[in-house]
């Protein structure tokens, strides 16, 4: 592979935010759009964008007529549940059980965790996803292979060992002690360097008893820079069995909460099953829920209410909870959100889904100055992509009139093949005429 240019400009339409749309706002101010400009990227980073052509001190890639984005940031993906995507027939409970957990098992194997973690990273990219918060298993090497594994591909990568040591197959469950020893091991050895960072990973309440969420909330408390991810209210079922094994807590969030579990670096998948006063103490504390329509349809876990968490004040992100989700495109995951919107009678508008998977996932996770947006001094982790494939979408694309029905037709029959190219740091790491670059 050719060295990468200190000085590179692409030249395509430009699209990024500079702030949350509004709900409902077809044409939004924070919406960046740039039309056949050249975006110049130094060293790795955005250094500037501009409608003319730089000087011949610029390594020229010429994307005229295509999209470029910033990288898609997914909020709540599974590394091993690759292999147990579309699995057929059961809701939540009944699919962890008759899937989930016997793929898991077999992370336990150096090798296969260290295979999965770079089919897994290297899917993302060539999905157009260039930074992810990550659930490895139970096992520590898991997660050490997704930690060198992202390394080796310069990816913000968010993960961390999977907590439970209850209600598991015997493979799966660890106790609080060696739990603890391996979190402060791999925190030491990975976060914070390049751009990795450790989250606290509590599989979900009913797998970890009271002292285990307890050590865990106590590793929140002693560094304030850990993430912290986790599911919560998905399924009612679940919800249910959570006030059995919780009686003196108000709610499954307040379960955590109640261990120091919410602060403003957690990740909370799904979070479909909340009261106003769950949502309070979400906008309260300053966690994140990642909004996973695909899986929550596929499952029938439920229908997110995105209005009710902008009305409450917390930040909502968008994730492909792959394997219950069924790929890892987020367009995919997006249309999925719009269907799941108007189920309940509210249009999710292209801005509002996209923002939430760009900017809107960075300002949750508190690096906006690194990725999600085009501003002077980011990292350039961005997409290429056609704005149409194949006969129909084109025809579709020649008829659309105005910016936002453009996009929102993208963002509908769009899918990975639409994907040109996808670079991490200014670095080539996919592009479709030769799929992954080593």
């Amino acid at each position: 592979m050719n060295p990468t240019p200190e000085k590179l400009a692409l030249r395509g339409d430009l699209l990024d935010f500079t702030g949350l749309p509004g709900w409902a706002e077809l044409d939004s101010p924070a919406v960046r759009y740039r039309p056949d400009h050249w975006l110049l990227i130094e060293n790795g980073r955005i250094a500037g964008c501009q409608p003319e052509a730089p000087d011949a001190s610029w390594t020229r890639q010429d994307h005229a007529g295509k999209l470029i984005l910033p990288g898609f940031i997914d909020t709540h993906v599974h590394c091993p549940q690759l292999d147990v995507i579309a699995s057929y027939g059961t809701e939540l409970l009944d699919w962890l059980n008759t899937y989930t957990f016997p793929a898991e098992c077999r992370y336990a194997d150096p090798a296969v965790a260290r295979h999965g973690a770079a089919r897994c990273l290297d899917a993302l990219l060539a999905h157009g996803t260039t930074s992810a918060v990550v659930f490895p298993t139970v096992h520590k090497v898991s997660a050490e292979a997704l930690f060198e594994e992202a390394a080796q591909r310069g990816m913000r990568l968010i993960t961390g060992k999977v907590l439970m040591d209850r209600h598991a197959p015997e493979a799966l469950r660890d106790d609080v002690a060696g739990a603890e020893r391996d979190c402060i091991d791999l925190i030491q050895r990975f976060h914070g360097r390049e751009r990795l960072a450790y989250a606290v990973t509590v599989r979900f309440a009913p797998t970890s008893t009271p002292g285990q969420l307890a050590m865990a909330g106590a590793l929140c408390r002693a560094d304030a820079s850990l993430y912290m991810q986790t599911h919560v209210a998905e399924n009612r079922s679940e919800v249910e069995w959570v006030s059995q094994l919780f009686p003196d807590a108000r709610s499954y969030l307040d379960v955590y909460a109640r261990e120091g579990l919410l602060h403003p670096k957690a990740v909370l998948a799904h979070g479909i099953w909340l009261d106003a006063a769950d949502r309070k103490v979400l906008a309260d504390s300053g966690a994140q829920v990642a909004f996973c329509p695909s899986s929550n349809l596929f499952l029938g876990s439920g229908l997110f209410d995105w209005v009710a968490a902008r009305e409450a004040g917390f930040a909502v992100s968008t994730a492909s909870d792959v394997g219950g989700g069924t790929s890892l495109s987020m367009q995919r995951n997006l249309l999925d959100g719009y269907k799941v919107q108007a189920m309940a009678g509210q249009r999710l508008t292209a801005w509002a889904a996209l923002h939430a998977a760009t900017l809107g996932a960075a300002q949750g996770l508190g690096l906006q100055q690194e990725i999600g947006h085009f501003g002077l001094g980011t990292l350039a982790d961005f997409c290429v992509w056609d704005w149409a494939c194949g006969p129909v979408a084109r025809a579709r694309d020649e008829r659309v009139k105005g910016l936002h029905e453009r996009v929102f037709a993208w963002m509908s029959v769009s899918d990975e093949r639409n994907l040109v190219a996808s670079d991490v740091a200014g670095r080539p790491r996919y592009h479709r005429s030769d799929h992954i670059a080593p």
